[in-house]
């Protein structure tokens, strides 16, 4: 199921015998676009503490309701390793934390090393199948920190430029549930076009700099332009997006 992504903040998280509080941030991997973590407001429960919850951990949700269903004990959540408040966090805490649940780790040290700040299409990986993990002796002692973790409230906004000027900024995500992978950046044209919405695939992004907040597009203007309209609150079908990667002559990826 398709949905947006930044629509679930608020959102609810109910562990197994009681509410954890509720969502305020997603942190997604940027070499496969999948989410990783939600990120818990827990109020005052936990002062102090953020805490991240594996997408591993999570039922899917249950709309209606506007409640993530998780798959621990509140004791649980409140025994595991802590987590610092700021990206880039620590890569020894989220190996103690993803050891903690029994979580598989997904890093792979030849994309780790790369250096962070700057993402082009290219990236080993991206778009690829899911890495075999890797053994926790293989992560390089050198490296601090997980470079590839985004929140995504930071990227709401970040400025796209296709190739004849700027056009707009990421307005949302989509996500396909379960999986949590990030299928499209919802783009917002702004005053430009009367603030119209439309679809890219980060598979269609030639580069991302992270630093200077900005999404490049090997398109022009006016090909976005002419694209299919995201209409908000419409369900996306199947058949919504055989049309959209037709418009910009894509091959079906899911075929």
């Amino acid at each position: 199921m398709l949905k947006a992504l930044l629509d679930m903040r608020g959102y609810g998280l109910r562990a197994i015998d009681k509410d954890l509080g509720s969502v305020e941030d997603f942190y997604f991997d940027d070499r496969l676009w999948r989410v990783r973590y939600l990120v818990a407001d827990t109020g005052n429960w936990l002062p102090g503490r953020k805490v991240l919850i594996g997408q591993e951990a999570l039922e899917p949700s249950q709309g209606e309701d506007h409640v993530f269903p998780v798959a621990l004990t509140s004791t649980e959540v409140e025994n595991s390793p802590g987590i610092e408040s700021e990206l880039p966090f620590s890569l020894e805490k989220e190996r103690e934390l993803r050891l903690f649940f029994q979580w598989r780790e997904y890093w792979d040290d030849e994309i780790f090393i790369q250096r962070a700040g700057y993402s082009p299409l290219g990236s080993p990986c991206l778009g690829t199948v899911e890495s075999s993990p890797m053994l926790l002796a293989n992560i390089p002692s050198s490296l601090n920190a997980n470079p590839h973790l985004r929140s995504a409230n930071e990227m709401q906004g970040y400025s796209i430029r296709a190739q004849d000027g700027d056009i707009g900024h990421v307005e949302d995500f989509i996500i396909r549930e379960p999986s949590w992978e990030i299928r499209y950046l919802v783009i917002e044209t702004g005053n430009w076009l009367s603030g119209k919405k439309f679809l890219i695939s980060p598979q269609w992004v030639r580069s991302i700099d992270w630093s200077r907040h900005a999404v490049e597009l090997e398109m022009t203007c006016r090909k976005i332009e002419e694209s299919p309209e995201f209409s908000v609150g419409k369900p996306l079908t199947r058949d919504d997006e055989a049309s959209l990667y037709d418009y910009f002559e894509k091959p079906h990826d899911w075929e």
